[in-house]
């Protein structure tokens, strides 16, 4: 899979770009501020439909384009992709419309010029994007683990990606039953049609949890133990669901041993009839308490998962550089498992990521970059990479929203 062409109008601080991309790895070089994450967003916002930057969608539009003059503001990102399967393209329009004093913003996703939703954009083109701040994934809050394994399943698994969509829309009435009951005491019948449907679809979403888990795991191990640590270290990813009225596992070891063998049983669980039966009694249990609440509190919704290098959470008691070393080994595990999963090796977004990387690792990171059939880096400056690469890399120089080819000579001066 790679991006033959891609075009930004009125994206970040691109006004209008064309630009071909060969095979092989591009090395976008330049100042700061001057647009070269920008790139890598755009791509990886065609990918997944999600930035991976900002926190609203409208902020993507440029900014020297919103004029108050002008009714109607578009962005637009379009991608000609070579797959397994043939060319296509996919598209995504970002529109901001001003009517009578009121804004409004809406998106549109086309693939092959033909409007599709949303949904059905993902899995077309599919990006493993390594940032600086991704060591979050490991230290930050369950929400950012549960959008990593939202966003990595989504770009392989329709079915998933429908069944979570679903779930998020049935947990939101659910919660708004609930608080309706608390307040007024009435909509009790209803309860268990909507805690069926929770269940349905919610025990679909914490199978494939597992599974992914697991299998992501079993790869990182690997990499981690074989050419990262060079044996010292082993690397485990434990699934830790919230499938249980027990949620005391962050602080009570107990508890988490519970826990952890609960993701276990699931990835063994070949009857989904069984995991919704469960997912069903725990509800039960807490239905009083979700009544007074007036949320849900049992669900795939408050997943976590968790790393153990050597048998001790890294979360907690690992080093700066344990951590960024667990990071590098599940995003190449990534690339293995998405490559096992659909046949072709993803897209490879390296944003400044080499620089934090010694010698060792940085060589393992350049050596996937070259297996793989497109990667683009991002760097300040591209002295930091080995002459080798360099000869085999395409250059590029970024400033101010323009991108233009460079020569190889020039850098080496």
């Amino acid at each position: 899979m790679h991006i033959k062409h891609l075009s930004l109008t009125n994206f970040r601080n691109y006004g209008r770009l064309e630009l071909n991309l060969p095979v092989g790895p591009t090395l976008l070089h330049g100042a700061n501020a001057q647009g070269k994450t920008n790139l890598l967003e755009a791509i990886y916002y065609l990918a997944t439909t999600k930035s991976s930057h900002a926190d609203q969608d409208h902020q993507l539009i440029n900014w020297e384009a919103l004029d108050p003059k002008e009714p109607i503001v578009v962005g637009k990102l379009i991608a000609q992709l070579e797959t397994n399967q043939g060319q296509n393209i996919v598209e995504m329009r970002l529109i901001k419309e001003t009517q009578r004093n009121q804004t409004t913003f809406r998106r549109q996703a086309l693939v092959d010029k033909r409007k599709v939703r949303l949904m059905d954009l993902l899995g077309n083109l599919r990006v493993v994007l390594f940032l600086p701040q991704d060591v979050q994934i490991i230290t930050g809050a369950p929400s950012l683990r549960r959008r990593y394994l939202d966003i990595t399943l989504c770009q392989t698994d329709r079915d998933y990606c429908r069944a979570l969509s679903a779930y998020n829309k049935v947990l939101e009435q659910r919660n708004a039953l609930l608080r309706r009951i608390a307040e007024f005491g009435v909509g009790l019948d209803l309860l268990p049609v909507y805690t069926e449907k929770l269940t349905n679809l919610g025990s679909h979403i914490f199978a494939r949890r597992a599974s992914f888990v697991s299998a992501l795991g079993r790869q990182a191990q690997n990499i981690h133990f074989e050419s990262l640590t060079d044996g010292r270290e082993t690397l485990r990813l434990h699934y830790l669901p919230n499938l249980s009225t027990n949620n005391n596992h962050r602080t009570d070891d107990s508890s988490l041993n519970e826990v952890i063998k609960l993701g276990q049983w699931l990835e063994a669980q070949a009857d989904q009839g069984a995991i919704e039966e469960r997912f069903i009694e725990a509800l039960e249990e807490v239905q009083e308490v979700d009544i007074a609440s007036g949320s849900t509190r049992i669900g795939p919704h408050r997943d976590d998962w968790h790393f153990w290098v050597s048998g001790r959470n890294l979360k907690n008691y690992g080093s700066r550089g344990q951590q960024r070393t667990a990071l590098l080994a599940l995003k190449l595990a990534e690339i293995s498992w998405m490559d096992e999963e659909t046949g072709e090796a993803p897209i490879l977004l390296l944003d400044e990521v080499v620089a934090e990387l010694d010698e060792h690792r940085r060589a393992l990171l350049l050596e996937t970059v070259q297996e793989v059939s497109q990667t683009i880096l991002t760097a300040t400056d591209p002295n930091m990479f080995t002459e080798a690469f360099l000869e085999t890399a395409t250059l590029m120089h970024v400033e101010a929203g323009q991108i233009r080819p460079d020569r190889k000579e020039a850098i080496k001066s």
